[in-house]
């Protein structure tokens, strides 16, 4: 998945080619590059940017001096790329795309799992992400110290209000599901968003389920929920939480917290590739 969504990337960037360095450079021109950190943060898509520089020009030297997941800082040099100046150039960009959004994702994780680090809830992300790229921002989510929901929706069931109320009910739609996923050859998990007291209890009553999502109660509200969840079912508290308003639910007891804004409205990280001679 990684080559493809780095070859589809090149293609949509440099078509039939890079007219700028093609124009300028000869092919046999060499060139050196340093990638700049001109932001705090953490960092991340490093091994990303290689796959990349791999995949364009296999004969460029890439030297990585800083990993996944470290903090940077303003002024640090993350990775020097030696090699054909036309191919440094052809793949800068997408290179710096996918680290400064990268980044960008890691250090806003990073900040807000500090904020509940005392606490035993986990930051979860959702399947709010740029499409054709979820493998990247997922990916920095987890570099940034928080944990992925699921992928898509193969790999665990969520019924949402909408599955229960086309199904009859919490009670029935669980029911169906069960009977599905008995028949599965490689069977999945199944979460079920609740909207009220009433449906945590019939939830709970039916049995099958792994997960129960409260979508949109005030901390409150999950004070008073959360402990009548089993301790075999695991709880999530998702729905308008923000970075300021997150400790709160975290100390409700929930097990985790999903963030759609941990991907769908980050700020990139500032990164620049700037040439050397």
């Amino acid at each position: 998945m990684l080559d493809d969504i780095i070859l589809n990337a090149l293609r949509e960037d440099i078509g039939v080619g890079d007219h700028s360095s093609l124009s300028c450079l000869k092919e046999s021109d060499q060139g050196i590059a340093k990638l700049l950190v001109k932001e705090d943060g953490i960092l991340a898509g490093v091994e990303v940017a290689k796959r990349v520089f791999e995949l364009y020009d296999a004969t460029l030297d890439v030297k990585l001096l800083i990993e996944d997941g470290a903090p940077i800082k303003t002024g640090d040099i993350v990775m020097e790329v030696k090699g054909r100046a036309q191919s440094i150039l052809s793949t800068e960009r997408l290179v710096l795309n996918i680290m400064q959004r990268m980044s960008g994702i890691a250090t806003k994780t990073n900040q807000i799992v500090a904020k509940i680090q005392h606490t035993g809830a986990k930051v979860l992300d959702t399947r709010k992400t740029t499409p054709g790229i979820r493998a990247l921002e997922k990916k920095a989510v987890v570099i940034g110290g928080g944990m992925n929901h699921r992928f898509g929706l193969y790999d665990m069931i969520m019924l949402k209000d909408n599955h229960i109320d086309f199904a009859g009910g919490v009670k029935s739609a669980i029911q169906k599901t069960n009977t599905y996923v008995s028949q599965m050859d490689k069977p999945v998990p199944i979460e079920i968003e609740i909207r009220n007291k009433e449906e945590l209890i019939a939830a709970i009553e039916t049995n099958g389920i792994q997960r129960i999502l409260l979508d949109n109660f005030s901390p409150s509200e999950l004070k008073e929920l959360v402990p009548l969840i089993p301790s075999h079912i695991e709880s999530e508290a998702s729905g308008g939480i923000t970075e300021e308003s997150i400790l709160s639910y975290a100390e409700t007891g929930v097990d985790f917290i999903s963030m759609g804004a941990l991907t769908h409205s980050v700020k990139s990280l500032d990164l620049s590739l700037k040439a050397y001679f």
